[in-house]
């Protein structure tokens, strides 16, 4: 995917945002960090324009809710979660890359920390399948078929100076 692709993938969400949620009243976008609070702050503009209504954004930093904490080095710099009130809200959770579940699960898990949704919505740019939890996106931009040692990377302009979403070998 180039920008313009991007920008499509995520005009096209925006439309099915309101039309699944007739409007955007009551709705809050937030994205999990690194990549997914970027397009959440993309999407809630996008919600902006075509509703003529703002929609509060923020983000989920999920790291200490992973359940791979084991595995792995802790995060050196970890980026924190700012939002708004999400209590009796939709939240629209948004995210670069769906791969096999437990970032969003992860996240859920961390969101819920900090309220009561009425509803959980995830919204994604890329998913790539390979599942390994019961979750699926209410809106994709791209499905994206790809080998479990592929590595799908989104870059986007605010984080790493260019819009593009790659395969790559592992």
């Amino acid at each position: 995917m180039d920008a313009d692709a991007i920008r499509r993938s995520l005009r096209r969400m925006a439309h099915e945002v309101i039309e699944r949620n007739h409007g955007v009243d009551q709705l809050v976008v937030v994205g999990v960090v690194s990549h997914g609070d970027v397009l959440a702050q993309r999407l809630a503009a996008m919600l902006e324009e075509l509703e003529g209504q703002g929609v509060p954004a923020g983000r989920i930093d999920a790291s200490s809710h992973r359940d791979d904490l084991h595995l792995r080095a802790a995060s050196v710099h970890p980026q924190g979660s700012m939002l708004p009130d999400i209590d009796e809200q939709t939240v629209v959770l948004v995210d670069d890359v769906l791969h096999h579940g437990r970032t969003v699960r992860a996240a859920i898990d961390a969101l819920l920390e900090f309220g009561r949704p009425r509803a959980i919505q995830l919204a994604v740019l890329v998913d790539r399948g390979h599942r390994e939890l019961p979750i699926r996106p209410d809106f994709v931009g791209k499905n994206v078929p790809s080998r479990e040692s592929e590595i799908v990377a989104v870059r986007l302009v605010e984080a790493d100076g260019v819009d593009s979403a790659v395969i790559l070998e592992a």
